[in-house]
């Protein structure tokens, strides 16, 4: 019995252990600063994902994301043609040298396309994000209504 708890104690340890070393930023030169992904009603098949990336090392680009959640996620950018606002897919999406790439509800942003099943609130997505120069990057976004971000701004109304 007590070789069994010395054993599984060992096997925690080591865990961690492994854990420590894959989060070491060794290849960390892209980094998510924060990001969202819009929640929308069940009935919805479409939805979007918006997240800061800072790049502290070579420029690249931004060419693919893939996900288990949805069929296709596309990167799409908003263009105003004739006042009229439209979405573009566009092949990459350029990450400067030490600058960041800013995907928000406002311009460019990730579509992700025939979702698999409905997104709750709360629930965390998983997205590999590929670069041109050969870099993954995975993160996880929550799941959020549109707007978490200006909603602090409007809660000084309230009294």
């Amino acid at each position: 019995m007590e070789c069994m708890t010395l054993k599984s104690i060992f096997k925690h340890m080591f865990n961690f252990g492994l854990v420590g070393l894959l989060s070491m930023p060794a290849m960390a030169e892209i980094i998510v600063k924060d990001g969202f992904v819009r929640a929308m009603p069940p009935s919805a098949p479409n939805t979007a994902a918006y997240f800061t990336l800072e790049n502290h090392g070579p420029a690249t680009e931004l060419v693919a994301v893939e996900t288990d959640i949805a069929k296709e996620a596309q990167l799409h950018t908003l263009l105003t043609e004739n006042d009229i606002v439209k979405m573009r897919q566009v092949e990459g999406f350029d990450l400067p040298s030490h600058g960041t790439l800013v995907l928000g509800e406002q311009g460019d942003h990730v579509m992700l396309l025939g979702l698999a099943s409905p997104l709750a609130e709360g629930n965390l997505v998983t997205l590999l994000l590929k670069f041109k120069d050969g870099q993954t990057l995975e993160i996880k976004l929550p799941v959020a209504k549109a707007g978490n971000a200006q909603a602090d701004e409007h809660h000084h109304h309230h009294h």
